[in-house]
């Protein structure tokens, strides 16, 4: 069975002429996810930015916060920044919200796609991958171990020293994210931590031999295929027809990511890219209810089986009452149609 769920942002800038104030923002947020937890979604995570335009920079708060308002649903990071990172507060973070959602919480480490929380945080970019590397062996480390000792190049030697509190998970969850580094499939398999595919353009079955590799490298280091779960995350919105789907979800991704293309040294949106990438093939899984449970299958079917699907919604200028549309959609329709399949 394929788990569905949502990834945040944590959009600062909702509403008519982005008129919403911060505080109206979090608050319709956490509503959200109340919804996706009565729906009956399976998870959902909050990312992390140190941005004007996004309020998810402490993302265990804003995840302790929806623990407090909800009962069943899976609350994970999406993802942690983790070389930016100390490992010792993001394990306590994080085991303290295992403690306050009574076993529900989840980690998704990556190397992040913006790197403001390097400066930030004193680090370079020259280190970019010796940080990440470093970084996740002690996080490793501490979540199987009480007691740690640990030296590294990045961070203060441990010796002997235990980590509290410990997560109410005998282990709690760690998962990589990454985007389309081939060393970055091969360490999560070799490891043998769930993958969570990050794929925001062009095609999503075009990501099958770096998928297939994470399966080698996890195969070659012991690990059975039930160890080895790959979750999908990409762009969409749910409507009641594509066709209003298409014309709530169009304008504001047009916009976003003509302007992110501007800073990256993308090509602008046109109405003929978007009209390929929510294709058959393409990234974008946006529709009706039948179309996107159809496109989760056949994303799945060509990356050889997914554990996990999950929507980045708030980020197209969507409204919070489209957006609540969209997740009791998934809830009553989507689920249904893909456990049926």
């Amino acid at each position: 069975m394929i788990e569905i769920g949502i990834d945040s942002f944590a959009s600062a800038m909702y509403g008519d002429n982005n008129t919403l104030s911060s505080v109206d923002a979090m608050e319709q947020l956490l509503q959200r996810i109340e919804l996706a937890d009565q729906a009956g979604l399976d998870v959902f995570g909050i990312g992390e930015h140190h941005k004007k335009e996004f309020l998810d920079s402490a993302t265990a708060v804003i995840l302790g916060a929806a623990a407090a308002r909800t009962s069943r649903i899976r609350l994970a990071s999406a993802v942690s920044v983790l070389s930016a990172a100390d490992p010792v507060r993001l394990y306590q973070n994080f085991a303290t919200l295992d403690l306050i959602s009574k076993g529900r919480a989840e980690i998704v480490v990556g190397r992040g796609s913006a790197i403001e929380a390097y400066p930030l945080f004193g680090f370079s970019l020259n280190d970019y991958d010796a940080l990440f590397s470093e970084k996740l062996d002690l996080l490793l480390q501490i979540r199987d171990n009480e007691f740690i000792t640990w030296s590294g190049k990045f961070r203060p030697a441990l010796n002997n020293l235990p980590i509290y509190p410990r997560a109410l998970q005998e282990k709690l969850p760690i998962w990589l994210g990454v985007g389309g580094t081939p060393e970055s499939f091969i360490r999560a398999g070799s490891l043998g931590l769930p993958l969570m595919v990050a794929v925001i353009g062009g095609q999503t079955h075009r990501f099958r031999p770096l998928v297939d590799l994470y399966r080698e490298a996890g195969k070659a280091a012991g690990y059975k295929p039930e160890e080895l779960k790959v979750g999908l995350h990409s762009p969409g919105f749910v409507g009641s027809t594509t066709a209003k789907a298409i014309e709530e979800y169009y304008p504001g991704y047009a916009e976003l990511w003509t302007k992110l293309g501007r800073e990256r040294g993308w090509p602008p949106v046109t109405k003929d890219k978007f009209d390929g990438l929510i294709d058959d093939q393409g990234v974008l899984v946006v529709g009706d209810p039948e179309r996107i449970a159809e496109k989760i299958l056949r994303h799945s079917e060509s990356l050889g089986g997914i554990s996990r699907f999950t929507f980045q919604m708030d980020n197209a200028g969507l409204t919070h009452t489209q957006l609540m549309n969209a997740i009791e959609l998934i809830g009553s329709k989507v689920i249904p149609l893909i456990k049926k399949a």
